[in-house]
């Protein structure tokens, strides 16, 4: 990949270059008395940029070097700001005036070019004066070599595997069985007899205390009529803690409740959960205070209930089981058997497979990580994008020197992951350390990461590839790397969100300190080096500001790129000190009000705009001049209408906003829109809908329809609004439209749709009769969702003759007249994943040979009560068959004789699958 934007390397050369090329071309060619300083300072800073790229995968770099770096770097930033301030001065078109007071005007505007001009001429003399006094320091020293690197296009799917079924890999069924045993009687069910009782698992960081408790809550959670699990981290907000607590005992959204008091919360759970069967983990308890306020929320009498807390801190451990009837668990780690596991799983996907000439370095490299999981997992992420070569494991063996011996949960990680960063390359080095800005134990939304990376630059468009796919190729490698790990995942496998490890965590933070990359405010943070007085990115995290100047604690704000404000107890600082932001993420601030906004068409290079659940009811009239504007989310927002200047956002290539939201005319002049969620077609005016047609560029696109008539007085345009939009999906369907989601749309896809391009669609709450014709049109489609009344044999050969289809998720309505039959002349020749919701009656579904050839993974929900042997439906027949999950609603002894029914039948297969068992969730999983 090439040098991206913005880099943590080489901070904004590249931009800069490009923009002083951009200055010594036509356009501004009548700003004569600076080019020859543009030229001259060019040229120096080109060769400066190379310098600072090799020296990226310096180490331990010179400490007059790293001195020199930094002075470049930050002074890199001031002459972007520069730049974009004349360019901004001097972008007015010089237009014919007309009359005297226009004519006085443009005077005027004339005279404040000239002045730009002489300003910038200055500057740049400054600038290009302070980099020749540093770049001479430096001359004589040159960059070490680093390890080879490769990248990847995809999630490594033993990387994924390691978090996903972490049971398997890191030894994890044996502590598992003994915390069961520990909360639950013998037979594996909850006795009626006892008191509520906890377990406290205690450990240093990565021991993989999070990932146990996971693994007993997903085992048991099914047995209890209530459940929670939730972190806690070093700065909790304990507003939040009670409101995800009783969110998810109650099974109701109370996010954004503005309760009056955390003593309030606290008697609102209690209340609830006064009568009920509750399992509760409390991860990552950091003091003993903050157990003290949490535990008031459970009932101590609450005579079947369990808990689980997770903690670093023995006094914590102590004292949580001193409230209930308590155990403490001390994690062990890992022991070489299970080591190697973890290790060669990752690399070689068995131990057999490892080279014999590799075994005894793996063996010492091994025993130094001394049965630490995430250091295991940390160095196998090192050592998989390393050459497989005895000399170059070697290196890394004795990089990691003996200080995993000495202290394996501080010093030695800090040396595997410092190991780990300096081999990635520049890009990722900047992509990873901007992850610090994000708060502690949050789950990072996959999407909202990569469109803050495009936001700022730190990746860009390469060859074939969109901006997007780089960045989730970036999100990827990072994932394979085990520098950050998979959060939510969906049924589909797909990683939707990422967190990241304390301990990792500690690491990016200090090394975006020690950059200047990133100032934290308001947050534990490690004191490894001072803040810089110039902020380039600003994290506001949990504490109320006392001011909004233009400093806070003495540091400069005039030149932030990107502000990130975190928690509801924040201030909201005056936008007027952060002109030159890129990235202005408010997600979650419930405080913000439209007040806030009143300066933000100041921000003339604004990319990222994040006011997803925010307190905002309407936007700036004036939004449209937001001219660098990329990106927008009002989703949970209180948005109900665009303004009509928003069509003016010709850069915009994402829009989301909630159902309910109306959109202005003119629709048809944004044409750099690839996402657009979620029109209510209902709300719509036909202008819009037919301009819809004309989004060229749209690949993502999310429908709505909820009433019978758009948005019109005149009855008789109701069948053009409803010819509108099937054109418009027509035209949309043979040029950009890769993914097309319709909610409760029965009518629409029963239009003779065209839709070419499409390679996901997606249905919820929009029943069919049966397959629509045109969906066996779908050459390129890979994911299809659909909801069937009753699906017959005919269907089923539609489907099955999709010759790209990978995924399939059909639910079926009502009960089929008939056993559905699924073999070799049905087709699904490719299919990898099937998922069947049999609704609300029996499975009635036949696998005969040669069916599905490709099938890894198949999934049944079912809901009504079944003998065990409808339960056999010739798996069998399926020769790829890796993965079985089942989802069931019913008692106990009917989920249990289900169980064994389908474990019955794995048992014969040859691959022995996989086994997954739960419960459904919801009564209608595909449906809202």
């Amino acid at each position: 990949m090439e040098v991206a934007l913005v880099s943590v390397a080489t901070g904004v050369l590249k931009p800069v270059l490009e923009k002083l090329a951009t200055l010594l071309g036509n356009e501004y060619k009548r700003f004569k008395g600076v080019r020859k300083e543009i030229k001259s300072l060019s040229h120096e800073l080109a060769a400066m940029e190379a310098f600072l790229f090799k020296m990226s995968d310096v180490e331990d770099p010179d400490v007059q070097d790293k001195v020199w770096i930094n002075e470049v770097r930050e002074l890199s930033y001031d002459m972007e700001d520069a730049i974009d301030d004349f360019m901004q001065s001097v972008c007015d078109k010089d237009e014919k005036p007309d009359g005297f007071i226009e004519k006085i005007k443009n005077s005027l505007r004339k005279l404040g070019k000239m002045k730009a001009c002489r300003r910038i001429g200055r500057e740049i003399q400054d600038l290009k004066k302070q980099i020749i006094e540093v770049g001479g320091r430096n001359e004589r020293y040159k960059s070490r070599e680093a390890f080879s690197k490769t990248v990847n296009a995809t999630v490594d799917p033993r990387a994924l595997a390691i978090f996903e079924h972490a049971s398997k890999l890191v030894g994890i069924d044996e502590p598992k069985a003994e915390i069961i045993k520990l909360l639950m009687d013998n037979n594996g069910f909850v006795s009626t007899q006892q008191k509520t009782k906890i377990v406290s698992i205690t450990g240093p960081g990565g021991m993989g205390k999070t990932t146990l408790a996971n693994q007993v809550y997903q085992e048991i959670k099914g047995q209890f009529k209530c459940s929670a699990f939730l972190s806690v981290s070093r700065s909790p907000d304990m507003m939040n803690i009670l409101r995800t607590i009783l969110s998810e005992v109650s099974g109701q959204d109370y996010s954004n409740t503005e309760a009056g008091s955390v003593q309030i919360l606290i008697s609102k759970i209690n209340d609830f959960l006064l009568d009920k069967r509750y399992f509760v983990v409390v991860d990552d308890i950091w003091d003993v205070d903050t157990w003290d306020t949490i535990k008031c929320a459970f009932p101590e009498a609450s005579s079947t209930s369990r808990i689980i807390t997770t903690t670093r801190m023995n006094n914590v451990a102590h004292s949580s089981c001193s409230s209930f009837n308590g155990h403490i668990y001390n994690i062990r780690p890992l022991d070489i058997v299970r080591s190697r596991q973890l290790f060669h799983g990752r690399l070689f996907k068995s131990e057999e497979n490892c080279p014999p000439y590799l075994q005894e370095v793996s063996n010492q490299i091994l025993k130094k990580c001394d049965g630490l999981p995430l250091a295991i997992i940390a160095i196998s992420g090192l050592l998989a994008n390393t050459e497989k070569t005895e000399d170059l494991w070697n290196q890394v063996k004795e990089s990691i020197g003996r200080a995993l011996e000495r202290n394996p949960s501080v010093e030695g990680m800090m040396k595997i992951l410092s190991l780990s960063y300096f081999d990635l390359p520049p890009h990722l080095k900047t992509c990873l350390l901007y992850v610090s800005i994000f708060p502690e134990d949050s789950f990072i939304g996959r999407n909202d990461l990569i469109r803050s990376w495009i936001g700022e630059g730190l990746i860009h468009k390469e060859g074939m590839y969109n901006v997007h796919k780089i960045g989730e190729r970036c999100f990827n490698e990072l994932l394979n790397r085990g520098l950050i790990q998979p959060g939510e995942t969906n049924k589909h496998g797909m990683v939707k969100s990422c967190r990241v490890h304390d301990t990792i965590l500690d690491f990016i933070i200090s090394k975006s300190i020690e950059e200047n990359f990133v100032t934290l405010l308001c947050a534990p943070i490690l004191t490894t080096g001072t803040q810089r007085k110039v902020v380039r990115r600003l994290s506001l995290q949990g504490v109320k500001q006392r001011n909004s100047s233009i400093t806070i604690a003495g540091q400069v704000l005039s030149h932030v790129r990107s502000l990130n404000v975190y928690g509801d107890s924040v201030e909201i600082p005056s936008l007027e000190e952060f002109r030159h932001v890129r990235v202005l993420h408010l997600k979650h601030c419930y405080q913000l009000k439209e007040c806030n906004l009143e300066n933000i068409v100041t921000l003339f290079k604004l990319r990222y705009l994040n006011l997803a659940e925010t307190g905002m009811s309407e936007l700036p009239e004036q939004i449209g001049n937001l001219g660098c504007l990329e990106m927008m989310d009002l989703r949970f927002s209180g948005v109900k209408g665009l303004p009509a200047s928003i069509v003016n956002l010709i850069k915009l290539s994402h829009l989301l906003v909630d159902g309910d939201v109306k959109f202005p005319d003119g629709i048809a002049k944004m044409q750099a829109l690839e996402t657009l969620k979620v029109v209510r077609v209902s709300l719509q005016t036909f202008d819009f809908l037919c301009g819809l047609g004309q989004l060229k560029n749209l690949s993502n696109l999310v429908l709505e329809f909820s009433k019978v008539h758009c948005d019109t007085e005149d009855i008789d345009e109701v069948g053009g609004c409803n010819e509108a939009i099937v054109s418009s999906l027509c035209q949309l369907g043979i040029q950009n439209l890769h993914s097309l989601t319709i909610r409760r749309g029965s009518r629409l896809l029963q239009e003779p749709l065209c839709m070419l391009t499409l390679k996901k669609l997606t249905t919820r709450g929009s029943v069919v009769s049966r397959v629509p014709n045109w969906v066996g049109s779908l050459r390129n489609i890979q994911q299809l969702c659909l909801q069937v009344d009753g699906v017959k044999q005919d269907d089923l050969c539609i489907l099955g003759a999709l010759p790209t289809l990978l995924i399939l998720h059909l639910k079926e309505v009502t009960k089929p007249n008939e056993m559905l039959r699924i073999c070799g002349e049905v087709g699904f020749l490719f299919l990898r994943m099937f998922i069947y919701d049999a609704n609300s009656h029996p499975v009635d579904l036949m696998f005969e040979a040669g069916s599905m050839p490709k099938l890894e993974m198949l999934e049944i929900i079912c809901w009504p009560v079944l003998e065990a042997d409808s339960m056999d439906f010739g798996i069998e027949n399926l020769p790829c068959l890796r993965t079985i999950k089942c989802e069931a609603n019913n008692s106990d002894a009917i989920v249990g004789a289900i169980k064994t029914a389908i474990e019955r039948a794995a048992s014969t297969h040859p691959n022995h699958p996989s086994l997954l068992f739960g419960r459904v969730a919801s009564a209608s999983r595909l449906d809202g």
